[in-house]
């Protein structure tokens, strides 16, 4: 019988999303029969529940399209409201703002917000062993796609293109896992997943996992397109494989590895600065732009591709200047110290409020608070515009970027900086091309040592890319992620970099799989 924790993965894969990803079209498929996922909470231990195998499944291309489609909702995790590259507390992206100095929240007096701030992290705690929870299963998942598929009688491009796919998606899960908790135990072999003799894994070497996951961006890179445009807009292409593989090169500190991923993605030629910033993160980003390197496409009634930023960022008071009704729950706020870190010229501030609407007369005045000289906590994170269809108050359409050329640049520029213990002029063109799109000066070539031009790319990082998910990442790049807490008046030690694993797994595995240290 299955546990509550496969029962509830299972039932959410019993419906995914069809590959138009612009049209989200709902398809359901059943699963006939149920299968395991090894070394997932509260299941180490092999159980059989059937051959996935069948006379009715994974026979078709429709089947093969089905099933890779399903493997992109790992994007969200699952689940819209809680995780992934979601909005809310269980997402990387606000995990990565909440954790660091970029963000705080109205609900964090006490319990777990308060605990993600001052990087009180247990194996017990959910919304930081939540990741390792899902992320398992669909590793193991898209494992037995990935043998099923290649029987299937199909077009062969087609069927090279979804391998290449499932194995990038596979790779980016690793690599969560791997930056998050340290290298953990992940099936590879379908013949294993599915098999009651076999044996929990151990905890690999910081090398293996890297290997695995760096292999299958190589496999996928080799075959995927450039990107994908149209009604393909929104899966894994060759420049979001290489932009995941940059990221992890950058946290390892390979600077020549990273800066050959940045050159290949500007070498494309395809990708540049849209001219207004805030495009990339409103209505008009729907089916791509010149930045944008890959998407979470959304829909207001496409669950889990639902954007519910704004219903978490907005005060209750806020009224949008256009009239489009928003549901506003009042939580996220950018802290005063951080935010005045931002020249007040920077246009990026459009979408950072210190004053923000809360009325509109009748003659289209609109009427401001001061958030500040209401003793309010910190700055409206606005960032994502609301949905101009007006279909749902709270369930946006905008899309969520995940990868930007923005941040190609910046971590090339920083790579540049690094492995040459001094800023080229194609770094400062790099960094420059950033801060005059927000309306800044350029920096002058040769006016700063490589520590000066470190400290900007880390400010430029934070006003450029805050809310998107990469500020844990930087800050524990640059040796400062604890200092924030320490800075912030909290104790806390290096063992918080790593997330714990979760105490089931632990337990199930009977000592087979090991506590990150510092965690009881």
């Amino acid at each position: 019988m299955l546990n509550s924790s496969q029962f509830k993965f299972m039932n959410m894969k019993l419906i995914v999303l069809s590959f138009s990803r612009l049209k989200l079209h709902y398809i359901i498929f059943m699963v006939v029969s149920l299968f395991i996922f090894s070394s997932c909470e509260k299941n180490l231990e092999n159980v059989t529940y059937g051959d996935f195998s069948s006379d009715t499944f994974f026979k078709s291309e429709s089947d093969a399209t089905a099933s890779v489609s399903a493997m992109y909702t790992g994007m969200l995790e699952g689940y819209a409201w809680s995780a992934g590259w979601g909005a809310a507390q269980g997402s990387f992206r606000v995990q990565a703002s909440q954790t660091t100095d970029e963000s705080v929240c109205y609900w964090g007096d006490g319990g777990r917000w308060a605990n993600l701030k001052a990087l009180n992290f247990t194996p017990d705690f959910s919304p930081v062993t939540g990741h390792y929870t899902i992320l398992v299963p669909y590793i193991s998942e898209i494992a037995i796609y990935l043998d099923k598929i290649q029987g299937i009688d199909m077009d062969e491009e087609l069927k090279q293109q979804y391998i290449a796919e499932l194995k990038a998606l596979r790779a980016y899960y690793s690599q969560i896992l791997y930056l998050y908790y340290g290298p953990v135990p992940i099936r590879t072999d379908a013949a294993e997943i599915n098999n009651s003799s076999t044996a929990v894994l151990s905890r690999p070497t910081n090398d293996e996992m890297l290997t695995q996951i760096l292999k299958d961006y190589s496999d996928a890179i080799a075959v995927l397109p450039n990107t994908f445009t149209g009604s393909d807009y929104g899966r894994f292409s060759k420049a979001a494989c290489l932009t995941a593989r940059m990221k992890l090169y950058m946290q390892e500190k390979e600077w020549d590895l990273a800066i050959a991923d940045g050159e290949a993605i500007k070498d494309m030629g395809i990708f540049s600065l849209v001219k207004n910033y805030e495009d990339n993160f409103n209505y008009n980003n729907k089916g791509g732009n010149s930045e944008i390197i890959f998407p979470i496409v959304c829909s207001p009634t496409a669950y889990p591709y639902i954007n519910l930023w704004l219903a978490h960022a907005l005060p209750s008071d806020y009224v949008d200047p256009t009239g489009i009704p928003l549901t506003a729950w009042g939580g996220y706020r950018m802290p005063w110290e951080t935010y005045d870190k931002f020249n007040q010229n920077d246009e990026r501030l459009n979408v950072l409020l210190q004053k923000y609407p809360v009325s509109i007369d009748d003659s289209g005045n609109i009427g401001y608070r001061d958030a500040r000289a209401g003793g309010d906590i910190g700055a409206v994170m606005v960032k994502f515009g609301p949905d101009p269809t007006e279909t749902d108050s709270q369930n946006s359409g905008v899309d969520y970027p995940v990868f930007r050329y923005a941040d190609v640049e910046l971590l090339l520029a920083e790579a540049i900086n690094n492995k040459n213990g001094v800023p080229t002029d194609e770094a400062y063109s790099l960094i420059n091309n950033v801060r005059i799109r927000a309306g800044l000066p350029a920096y002058e070539n040769g006016s700063m040592s490589q520590f000066q031009f470190l400290t900007a790319i880390q400010n430029e990082r934070l006003f450029e890319l805050w809310a998107e998910g990469v500020r844990r990442d930087d800050l524990i790049r640059w040796g400062l992620y604890i200092q924030r807490a320490i800075d912030d008046g909290y104790s806390v030690d290096d063992h918080v970099i790593l997330y714990p694993i979760p105490r089931d797994v632990i337990n199930e595995s009977n000592g087979i799989i090991e506590q990150n240290p510092g965690y009881i």
